[in-house]
């Protein structure tokens, strides 16, 4: 019995050494002279090119073209003769992000004009094909000035408040036309959507004609460069459209006469407070305050003041925050 416990024992050890030599084999044959992979390199050796392809001359040659044809130029001077003119981006004020009508009225006292959302230089051109079209007879017509007199009416054409927009008017006598400008309205709002511009100069806003933010003191006030109708006008407009959120924003009152608006809004400080401070607060959640936007005029200016008419606190911060939202509609 024991030579048969001897053979069996050694035929399980050699059995142990039959995967070792098997991965010992594979590793060995990566590792042989030409590689593990065949070489084709020298199949290649004895390449030609081949002749190009020829459409035959029976083709039709309207079908095939170049896939990306370059023109023909002829080299001149491509330099500016002149340094480019650049404009400022627009504002990103809270206050600039309305948008308006193509074509809306304003109106101070007896004063009635229309605000086109189109520079000059687009509007110019409608203004006298509205003119030819209604046969008003016209007697003069100055481009660099934006005015067009007729028999009936002069029109004038001027830059707006607010940036690539123009104020329009049809007067007599210092006298606003109501027929007129009914006429222009809807003559200009069916072309809105093909307005275009024209080689007349466009009356541009310069950049010290844009409304400047700056401090007196403790308080904050906006300069506007253009007289206290137009500017009323502006604002009374867009504060009715945007200061109308419930509880955050509202138009209480305006006074055309002494130039003031009263409205409800509730400050940065207030939006800012966190739920521990409003726990802990006599409010017990965040409210707004009453506060009168002033108009004042300057000489050829208009002074913008924001004046806290409530018993809560109204700080720097929170005056200048209004002031350049209030202010980003004229941008």
């Amino acid at each position: 019995m024991r030579p048969v416990l001897e053979k069996r024992l050694l035929e399980k050890r050699a059995l142990k050494w039959i995967p070792l030599a098997l991965a010992t084999a594979v590793v060995l044959a990566g590792c042989s002279r030409d590689g593990y992979y065949h070489d084709r390199n020298l199949d290649y050796t004895e390449a030609a090119p081949a002749p190009p392809l020829v459409l035959p001359d029976t083709r039709n040659t309207q079908r095939y073209r170049d896939a990306m044809p370059v023109p023909q130029v002829t080299a001149q001077d491509t330099r500016p003769q002149q340094a480019a003119e650049i404009s400022a981006p627009p504002s990103l004020a809270i206050g600039s992000g309305l948008e308006p009508e193509f074509v809306e009225r304003r109106q101070v006292g007896n004063q009635t004009w229309l605000v086109v959302a189109a520079d000059t230089g687009a509007v110019w051109p409608q203004l006298e094909a509205f003119a030819r079209s209604r046969q008003l007879g016209v007697q003069q017509s100055n481009a660099s000035q934006g005015v067009i007199v007729t028999s009936q009416a002069t029109l004038t054409l001027q830059s707006a408040l607010r940036s690539g927009s123009s104020e329009v008017r049809c007067e007599q006598s210092g006298q606003s036309v109501a027929a007129c400008l009914d006429a222009l309205e809807q003559y200009l709002g069916a072309r809105s959507a093909t307005a275009s511009a024209s080689s007349w100069t466009a009356q541009r806003l310069a950049e010290q004609q844009t409304p400047q933010l700056q401090q007196q003191g403790d308080e904050w006030e906006v300069v506007i460069p253009q007289p206290i109708d137009r500017v009323w006008a502006e604002l009374d407009h867009y504060l009715e459209l945007d200061f109308s959120v419930e509880g955050e924003r509202d138009l209480l009152a305006t006074s055309a006469d002494n130039y003031e608006f009263l409205v409800e809004y509730m400050t940065e400080t207030e939006r800012g407070r966190n739920p521990l401070q409003i726990v802990f607060s006599p409010d017990v959640r965040r409210m707004s305050q009453q506060i009168r936007l002033a108009l004042q005029p300057n000489g050829d200016k208009t002074i913008l003041r924001a004046i806290n008419a409530s018993e809560r606190s109204f700080s720097a911060d929170d005056q200048r925050e209004l002031l350049e939202r209030v202010s980003g509609y004229l941008r």
